[in-house]
């Protein structure tokens, strides 16, 4: 069996969350790549560094907690697709997550784009996951 390795993404970036962590270190793929450039460009995350291991790569980084007087918000990542049901969505029918507030991250012909860049390119594809 194959690793599902934008599952193990977002878990550990959600327990990094939950732990209040300052850090994540993630094995790098081009896949991983593009979903955290997204999260950094959406500002999820504060900053990325690539990290060389013993001929392994992987990305350093670092969470942004947001927070106010009374408590702090989690970022909350939820997967979509999986290896063993596959979810699509033309570029009409694509979920907006809390109207708008929140981003879905898919997987087009393309490349990896945000909801909001697969409605102004017209493309659908496969819904890796929701954040908001």
């Amino acid at each position: 069996m194959g690793r599902d390795t934008i599952a193990e993404i977002i878990t550990s970036i959600r327990n990094a969350d939950m732990k209040k962590k300052g850090t994540v270190r993630i094995a790098s793929t081009n896949v991983t790549e593009n979903i955290v450039k997204i999260l950094l460009r959406e500002g999820f995350i504060e900053n990325v560094r690539k990290h060389r291991e013993s001929n392994k790569n992987f990305l350093v980084s670092t969470l942004r907690h947001k927070r106010t007087r009374e408590r702090i918000y989690k970022t909350i990542l939820k997967r979509i697709s999986r290896p063993g049901l596959r979810i699509y969505s033309n570029y009409q029918r694509i979920p907006r997550i809390l109207g708008g507030m929140g981003i879905a991250i898919l997987s087009t012909s393309q490349g990896i784009m945000t909801d909001r860049e697969a409605r102004l390119e017209g493309v659908g594809g496969e819904i890796l996951c929701y954040i908001w």
